[in-house]
């Protein structure tokens, strides 16, 4: 029997929007300068009949979700096939509930059966899992939304025993050495008390940045933003800088780290974290780099908050053990952790704190996010180079979950433009200053975007060849 409050979709659609970056932006081996953004509406019934429309927005970032040596325009092409698929299913899934209960059973059952399905009947590479939770995350964002807005909610409190029918004994399975129990617990007991209005931010140094003035070639854009680290840290009063790093070339990495060190040292930078993007395979190679800052490079190697991700994301299969790295500093699984499940076996093997994102599921993260607190673990929200609406439920998740420190944010680093009609009604979501980010204009139901405010008009949606005539 559910709850008067449960609600059930009855239509879905969803809007592609490309974006061109700035300056270009290095994942691992591969490098971004474009990346389309899929945005959904869903729309959703409640007990009583009355409807609510709610969205949600991704970046289809391919290199991130596919890392491949293969065609970056296959996996592309694959990825919007798979969301079109989405779609399709989402629309028709039939069950009812919190829209955590529904897309937790959507994912479990049909998302990974029509993942499979995908792989088995085309040609070529199969696409990751984590390919697929990023398309469908846009529609699970949008549930969220959707159920917000029909009962006149900020979404964050809907996630108690008031709205939600199964607690978090259904979903979650401690770890058997933790003395946890999930039976009688919602998230809301793991969420922040005092939810605050600013939080400090991230900048991110791609492996391509400009560090300063003098490695300017004359070809870098010339349209007001910076375009060197020091530049956007005396522009946005910077305190915080992750670094992206190679993970194949050791002295490069720790040149690298040593330069934005001694820049950080130089501009008042309180914090550093390292990450690798899953390109490293021995735990040694991190610990050599960590073990030698310390030595020749105290005061950087003080910076470090944290290490993010060094290792491949194939967590099941490789099984790193990874004491050594997290003994010396937090180390913490990001592109590994699709799921609460993989945040139990990252603890065992050493990890000791967790990298949220909204793109992979609003619902896969406060999952995440609620077991991993209960075993003491820590938490970070981690960027997508969110532009436009994706922007929002992130920081709202770092805000609510309670992170070791703020929340990274660098869409405004690499299409700030995209985002003008969005950052009209929420500057401070869009513009770090004095190194935060501000949520005090997000309000209302769902996830508080005021939509009807923001001036942006979207293409047609995509054509469905199985629905559309």
């Amino acid at each position: 029997m559910g709850k008067s409050t449960d609600v059930t979709i009855t239509g879905v659609d969803y809007f592609l929007l490309p974006v061109e970056t700035r300056v270009p932006l290095k994942f691992g081996t591969e490098t971004l300068t474009s990346v389309t953004c899929v945005r959904v509406r869903t729309e959703v019934r409640r007990t009583d009949g009355t409807t609510a429309a709610g969205w949600g927005e991704t970046p289809l970032s391919v290199q991130w979700v596919w890392p491949s040596a293969s065609a970056y325009e296959a996996r592309f092409a694959a990825l919007l096939e798979f969301t079109a698929i989405i779609a399709r299913s989402f629309a028709d899934f039939s069950e009812g509930g919190h829209p955590l209960e529904i897309s937790h059973d959507f994912q479990e059952t049909v998302l990974h059966d029509e993942l499979g399905n995908f792989n088995r009947d085309r040609d070529g590479e199969a696409m990751p899992w984590l390919a697929a939770l990023v398309a469908f995350s846009a529609f699970d964002i949008a549930l969220h939304d959707a159920y917000g807005i029909a009962h006149d909610s900020p979404v964050y409190d809907t996630y108690n025993a008031s709205f939600m029918n199964r607690d978090l004994a259904a979903f979650l399975a401690p770890a058997p050495d933790a003395g946890v129990s999930f039976h009688g617990v919602f998230p809301d007991q793991f969420l922040v008390r005092e939810v605050p209005s600013t939080l400090p931010v991230w900048h991110l140094v791609g492996g391509l940045d400009l560090l300063t003035d003098d490695e300017k070639t004359g070809d870098e854009p010339d349209d007001g933003y910076p375009v060197t680290l020091t530049g956007w840290i005396e522009t946005d009063g910077l305190t915080c800088l992750k670094i992206k790093l190679r993970g194949n070339d050791a002295a490069w990495d720790y040149a690298r780290l040593v330069k934005v060190g001694e820049i950080a040292l130089a501009h008042g930078v309180t914090h550093l974290t390292t990450d690798y993007n899953c390109t490293v395979t021995d735990p040694a190679y991190v610990t050599r780099q960590l073990d030698r800052l310390q030595e020749e490079h105290p005061a950087i190697h003080d910076l470090i908050l944290y290490v993010e991700q060094p290792f491949p994301y194939e967590l099941e299969e490789l099984r790193i053990d990874v004491h050594s790295v997290s003994e010396r500093k937090p180390l913490f699984l990001d592109e590994s952790a699709h799921d609460w499940r993989h945040v139990r076996l990252g603890r065992e093997l050493g990890w000791t704190g967790v990298a949220l994102k909204t793109c992979k599921t609003q619902t896969g993260a406060l999952l995440s996010a609620c077991w991993a607190k209960a075993h003491g673990m820590d938490l970070m929200v981690q960027d997508l180079t969110n532009p436009m609406l994706a922007q929002i439920p992130h920081v709202l998740l770092a805000a609510h979950v309670g992170t070791i420190m703020g929340v990274e944010s660098n869409g405004m680093q690499f299409y700030p433009d995209a985002s003008r009609p969005e950052a009209a009604v929420h500057p401070g979501l869009y513009r770090r200053r004095h190194g935060h980010l501000d949520l005090a204009t997000i309000a209302g139901p769902g996830f508080g975007y005021r939509l009807g405010e923001i001036e942006r008009t979207l293409p047609a949606p995509p054509a469905d060849p199985l629905r559309d005539p």
